[in-house]
């Protein structure tokens, strides 16, 4: 198994390293997505479906983004 590395920025921002763009085929501007269970994330190139359902929650989001919101929880 390989391994590669990236330091997260303080904008919590991370580059995703050559190797892993390479196996994914990813390109500039495509979406990722993270698969969460117990402790452990996998890294996958986004799909289609994903992205509709991202689109589809957006609007039912935008009660937490008034400024006091994004200061209250800027270090989570």
């Amino acid at each position: 198994m390989a391994t590669a590395t990236s330091k997260i920025t303080s904008k919590y921002q991370a580059t995703i390293p050559e190797p892993v763009r390479k196996v994914l085929h990813l390109k500039a501007g495509d979406a990722i997505a993270f698969d969460i269970e117990d402790h452990q994330i996998l890294l996958r190139k986004a799909r289609p479906l994903d992205l509709v359902f991202a689109e589809a929650l957006k609007g039912t989001l935008n009660e937490w983004e008034s400024v006091a919101d994004e200061e209250a929880y800027r270090e989570l």
